[in-house]
C-alpha cells in the first residue's frame, strides 16, 4: 500500500437515470433505458429489441433494479435510427417529461384482476397533468397489489398495496398510510407527492421520501392506517405457476439469449435483474440462465466499471466473477467502480475501486467509511477468506 495519499477519484452524481428520449453519455457511448408499460414486453417487442441491439448497441443488455432494459455503447450517429426503431415497437413515451415522470415499478406477478393495469394507467395520466408536482428524477412509485407485497425491498417513494378494504397508499419509510378505493387511490398518492414537495422534500430538486419521513410528520389524513409488517415474500427463481423466472450474472442479458427467449413467450422484467418468461413449462439449456437460488453468481453485484463508465476508477465485473466462489451463502459482494454504488445501493459487503486499489466495507454501501483501504485483488481474496470465518459476517 502506498504511504502517500493519492488524488481522489472524482465522481459526479447525475441525479437522473437515462431514458430512451434522454440517453446518458458514458465511456462506451450513449446509454438508454427502455421502460416498458407494466414491465412487460410482447414477443414481437423482444424480437425487435434484439435486432436493434445487435445493430446499434453492445451485444449485452442490462436488466436494472428499476425493471428497465438498458442498452449501452450506442454511437451518437446511430441513436436516431435506434430511437425510431423503438418508436415503431411502441416503446417510447410522447415526450421527455412524460418519460422522466413515469417512474412506476409494478409487481412482476401482476394480473389484470388485481387492478394493477388500471392503477398504472391512471397514475401515468395523473403524473402527466399540468398541475402534477415536479418530482425529483429518481422519485418513484411502487404498485404492489398482489396477494402479498413483493416490492418492499425495492426503491420507491410512494407505495400502493392491496388491502382488504381497498388499496393502501403510504410514504416509503412510514409505518402508517391511508386506505382508499381503487378509484381514489391515485388521488391519494398524488396528495402524498404534493405534500412531499410542499414539506421541503426536494429543496435542490433532489430528495427521497424516506429522508423526509424521518424528520417530518405526515398529515393525519394520509396516515390513518397501520402498514402491515413485511411478510418477507420473494419471487423465487425457476418454475412458478405464471411461468419461469430466470436470472443472469450482473443482470447482463446476451442479445442471442434475448432472441431465444422471445420465441418462448412474453417477458416481464423484474427489479431483481431477472426475467419472468410467461406461461412456459420447459426452458432451453442455456448456461447463462440462473434458475437456482444457490448459484454463486447470485452472490455478486457489480456496476459496469471502467472503461465503460467514466465514473469508475477500475474494472469491476471480472474481479467480482473471480471472487464469487469465496462469498458465503446468503451474502452478497458488491464491487463498485466508484463511491456512488449504482449497482447495489443497500448495505452489504462492498468493494469500492479507487485509483490506488480497492477499499473494503465489511457491511455498508459504497459511500460508507472503509474498513480496509487500497487492497490488491489478491489481498481482497485473502480478506474474503478471513471474513468467511468471522462471526460478525
Amino acid at each position: 500500500m502506498s504511504a502517500q495519499p493519492n488524488a481522489p477519484h472524482v465522481t459526479r452524481i447525475q441525479g437522473w437515470c437515462p431514458g430512451a428520449l434522454r440517453p446518458m453519455p458514458s465511456g462506451d457511448g450513449l446509454v438508454l433505458r427502455i421502460r416498458p408499460q407494466l414491465g412487460r414486453l410482447t414477443q414481437a417487442q423482444v424480437q425487435g429489441i434484439a435486432e436493434l441491439a445487435e445493430c446499434y448497441a453492445q451485444p449485452l443488455l442490462d436488466l436494472t433494479s428499476r425493471a428497465n432494459l438498458q442498452l449501452r455503447g450506442i454511437a451518437t450517429q446511430d441513436y436516431p435510427v435506434l430511437l425510431a426503431g423503438l418508436q415503431a415497437l411502441d416503446l417510447i413515451d410522447t415526450d421527455v417529461q412524460s418519460e422522466s415522470r413515469r417512474n412506476i415499478l409494478v409487481s412482476p406477478l401482476w394480473q389484470p384482476a388485481d387492478g394493477t393495469p388500471a392503477l398504472a394507467q391512471a397514475l401515468s395520466k395523473a403524473l402527466g397533468q399540468p398541475g402534477a408536482p415536479t418530482l425529483p428524477a429518481k422519485f418513484g412509485f411502487a404498485l404492489d397489489c398482489g396477494a402479498v407485497p413483493l416490492l418492499r425491498g425495492c426503491a420507491a417513494d410512494i407505495r400502493l398495496e392491496r388491502h382488504d378494504r381497498g388499496v393502501l397508499v403510504y410514504a416509503n419509510g412510514s409505518t402508517r398510510g391511508v386506505v382508499a378505493s381503487a378509484e381514489r387511490a391515485i388521488a391519494r398518492a398524488m396528495e402524498l407527492a404534493h405534500w412531499f414537495i410542499a414539506a421541503g422534500g426536494a429543496p435542490d430538486g433532489r430528495g427521497r421520501m424516506d429522508a423526509l419521513v424521518a424528520k417530518t410528520t405526515i398529515p393525519t389524513e394520509l396516515a390513518s392506517t397501520a402498514v402491515p409488517v413485511n411478510t418477507g415474500a420473494r419471487l423465487p427463481l425457476g418454475f412458478i405457476p405464471q411461468g419461469c423466472v430466470v436470472g443472469f450474472e450482473f443482470g447482463q442479458l446476451p442479445v442471442d439469449t434475448l432472441r431465444t427467449l422471445s420465441t418462448l413467450g412474453p417477458l416481464r422484467i423484474t427489479p431483481w435483474r431477472s426475467l419472468l418468461v410467461e406461461d412456459v413449462q420447459t426452458m432451453p439449456a442455456l448456461s447463462e440462465l440462473i434458475t437456482h437460488a444457490d448459484d454463486v453468481r447470485l452472490r455478486i453485484s457489480a456496476c459496469t466499471g471502467a472503461p465503460g463508465c467514466n465514473q469508475a476508477a477500475a474494472p469491476t465485473r471480472e474481479l467480482a466473477h473471480a471472487l464469487a466462489p469465496l462469498v458465503p451463502l446468503d451474502h452478497v459482494l458488491h464491487v463498485s467502480g466508484c463511491s456512488k454504488g449504482c449497482a447495489h445501493p443497500n448495505p452489504t459487503l462492498t468493494l469500492v475501486a479507487t485509483s490506488a486499489g480497492f477499499d473494503l466495507v465489511q457491511h455498508g454501501t459504497a459511500a460508507s467509511p472503509p474498513d480496509a483501504r487500497q487492497l490488491s485483488p489478491a489481498a481482497v481474496a485473502a480478506h474474503l477468506k478471513q471474513l468467511a470465518h468471522a462471526p460478525h459476517l
